[in-house]
C-alpha cells in the first residue's frame, strides 16, 4: 500500500471582512489593527438615551465640535491594537526591571548626594498627579469620543498615564521612605509653585468635549511638560549632579512621550485637514491651553533648574510649535 500526499492550494474566498475592505480593499489580506480597528464603531439600534444627557447618543459625533466625514480616518501610525500594545508594554517593562536590576545591584540611589536625592524627589513625587489627572482625562476621551481609530489608543494612553503615575510612585520609594510619597501629595495640594498646575489638570477634567480635552492634555501639556521634566530636569540636570539612577528609573517617560507623539500629532494632522474650519478650531483650543500650560509649568520649572527654568520652558514651547506646524495648524 502506497500514500501519496499532493499538495493543495485553497485560495480564500475574501482576505478580509467587507466592513475593512472598504478601506483597504480585498486583494491581500488586511493587517490585524485594521480589522479590529476600522469601522467597529457603534452606530445603530442604541437602546436609549442615556438619562443622564437625553441631548445625546450614546455613541454621539455631535459631543464634538470637530466635524469628520469619516472618523476611521484617524489610524494610529503606531498601528496599535491590544495585542500589539500589550507586547510593545511588555518590552519596555522587562527593560524597566533591568534599570531597576542594575541601580539596586550597585548601590547607585544610595551613592547620590542628599541634595540630588531631595531636589528629583521634591519635582517628581507630584507628577504622580498630573499623570493621574491624565489617566482620567484619556479615560473620557475614550468614553465620550466616537470611532475606533480614535477612542482606543486614547485608552492605551490612558492605561499609560497610570503606567508613569505608577512608575514615579516606585521611584519615590527606590530613593526614599514612603512617607516621600505623602510629602509629594502635600506640596501639589499645599505648595504655591504646583497650584497653577494643579488647577489647570482639574479644569481639563471637566472639559466637555472629547477632542478639545484630547488637545488640552495630550497636545498642549504633554508636549510641554515632558520635554521640560524628563529632557532638561532629568536628563540634563539631575544626571549630571550624580543621578544617573533616576535617569535610567524614569527612562520610560521620555520615550513613551515621542512615541505616542507620532499618534497624537497624526490625529491633529488628519483632523485639521479635514477643513479650514476645524483647522480654525483646533488652532484656538492649542492657543488658549498651550498658553495656560506654558504658564502652570514656569513655576515647576523654576523649582526644577531655577533661573534657567524660562530657557527650559521656552525650549519645549518652541518643540510644541514645531510640532503644530508639521501638523498643518500653524502656518
Amino acid at each position: 500500500m502506497t500514500v501519496e500526499l499532493h499538495t493543495r492550494q485553497i485560495q480564500p474566498l475574501r482576505n478580509t471582512y467587507a466592513h475593512v475592505a472598504k478601506y483597504v480593499g480585498d486583494g491581500k489580506p488586511a493587517s490585524r489593527y485594521q480589522e479590529a480597528t476600522l469601522d467597529t464603531q457603534p452606530t445603530d439600534n442604541f437602546h436609549y438615551r442615556p438619562t443622564w444627557d437625553p441631548e445625546h447618543e450614546l455613541f454621539d459625533k455631535s459631543r464634538t465640535k470637530v466635524k469628520l466625514a469619516d472618523w476611521n480616518m484617524l489610524r494610529d501610525p503606531r498601528q496599535y491594537y491590544y495585542g500589539t500594545w500589550t507586547m510593545a508594554r511588555a518590552r519596555q517593562q522587562d527593560a524597566i526591571e533591568s534599570s531597576y536590576d542594575f541601580v539596586q545591584s550597585r548601590d547607585l540611589a544610595a551613592k547620590m548626594s542628599d541634595t540630588v536625592r531631595k531636589k528629583a524627589c521634591e519635582v517628581l513625587m507630584p507628577l504622580r498627579h498630573v499623570a493621574w489627572g491624565g489617566n482620567m482625562n484619556n479615560s473620557a476621551i475614550a468614553a465620550y469620543g466616537y470611532g475606533t481609530p480614535f477612542t482606543a489608543p486614547a485608552m492605551f494612553h490612558a492605561m499609560d498615564h497610570l503606567g508613569v503615575a505608577q512608575l514615579i510612585t516606585r521611584l519615590g520609594l527606590a530613593l526614599d521612605e514612603p512617607a516621600i510619597l505623602d510629602a509629594g501629595k502635600n506640596d501639589w495640594l499645599n505648595a504655591a509653585c504646583w497650584q497653577p498646575l494643579r488647577r489647570y489638570v482639574e479644569d481639563t477634567l471637566v472639559l466637555q468635549d472629547p477632542f478639545e480635552l484630547f488637545i488640552a492634555q495630550n497636545l498642549a501639556l504633554d508636549g510641554q511638560l515632558y520635554p521640560m521634566i524628563y529632557g532638561n530636569f532629568v536628563d540634563d540636570y539631575i544626571a549630571l549632579q550624580g543621578g544617573t539612577a533616576v535617569s535610567m528609573l524614569t527612562a520610560f517617560m521620555p520615550e513613551w512621550h515621542t512615541e505616542s507623539a507620532r499618534w497624537i500629532d497624526a490625529v491633529v494632522k488628519v483632523a485639521a485637514a479635514e477643513s479650514d474650519d476645524n483647522r480654525q478650531l483646533i488652532l484656538a483650543w492649542l492657543t488658549t491651553w498651550a498658553e495656560r500650560a506654558h504658564a502652570a509649568l514656569g513655576p515647576v520649572a523654576e523649582l526644577a533648574l531655577g533661573g534657567t527654568g524660562v530657557v527650559a520652558m521656552q525650549e519645549a514651547r518652541d518643540a510644541l510649535d514645531l510640532r503644530c506646524k508639521k501638523a498643518g495648524l500653524i502656518a
